[in-house]
């Protein structure tokens, strides 16, 4: 984990607050969308394989949900739900994320929502954090921040 100096690039969360109002609200409202995209590119995807995807369905959806994050987070910092809600990813540099970040980004999202108490630990850690971050943000150094103007 960081060590609150490892965050020198990033805003104040005391003293900048701004860039951290209500993102841990808009990253569940983002969620919600991104899992409605995801559905969406599932049925489209399923379709494309004459609905046999649906044996492996699960498998399907994770796959399907996995690239849809790495990609969108790797070309703008954020997912298209998070875009929507005006939020972004930034590194401990308060840099946007490169492929490689967004990969282990969505490896640790993966994991957690695949086992249901890390799940439960990352959501109180957003709530809990002066970041708003969860788990993934914690061991990787970055955090959602509102977009800036």
């Amino acid at each position: 984990m960081f060590t609150d100096g490892s965050y020198s690039q990033l805003p104040d969360p005391v003293r900048q607050s701004a860039f951290y109002d209500s993102v841990t609200l808009k990253r569940g409202l983002a969620w919600i969308v991104d899992s409605i995209i995801v559905a969406i590119l599932v049925f489209i995807a399923l379709a494309f394989t004459a609905f046999l995807g649906a044996f492996f369905f699960l498998a399907f959806w994770m796959v399907i949900s996995f690239a849809y994050r790495v990609v969108t987070i790797a070309n703008g910092s954020a997912t298209w739900g998070m875009r929507l809600m005006a939020i972004e990813f930034r590194d401990w540099r308060g840099e946007k994320l490169d492929f490689g970040q967004a990969f282990m980004h969505t490896l640790g999202y993966t994991v957690a929502v695949s086992v249901a108490p890390l799940q439960i630990v990352s959501i109180v850690c957003m709530f809990a954090t002066e970041r708003g971050q969860g788990l993934s943000d914690l061991l990787l150094g970055t955090t959602a921040l509102n977009k800036r103007a």
